[in-house]
């Protein structure tokens, strides 16, 4: 791949075995949002407090969500990817 090609794409962080892809949906409120995850499911999750304050979520956000063990219909952000980190995974294939 020459430099031309390679200078917009950079190492992006992918999903642990525990994790999805997710697009936010909805904003809830009181720290928790809607995700439409790349597994399927419509997850609520929650935005944990080391992320609140420091990493602002909105709608239509890509999003890497860890499913609860107990409940798999709700989850925890564990990642934000910016917007032209997204971009280069829609590019990539990896999302929709």
């Amino acid at each position: 791949m020459s430099d031309d090609e390679n200078r917009g794409s950079h190492d992006l962080r992918m999903p642990d075995d525990d994790e999805v892809f997710a697009v936010v949906t909805n904003m809830l409120g009181a720290n928790r949002v809607t995700v439409r995850c790349a597994d399927g499911n419509e997850r609520t999750a929650r935005i944990p407090g080391r992320m609140q304050k420091r990493i602002w979520i909105r709608e239509d956000d890509v999003v890497l969500v860890e499913p609860w063990d107990w409940q798999d219909e709700k989850g925890d952000i564990t990642w934000r990817y910016e917007k032209s980190e997204a971009d280069q995974l829609r590019e990539e294939g990896r999302i929709r």
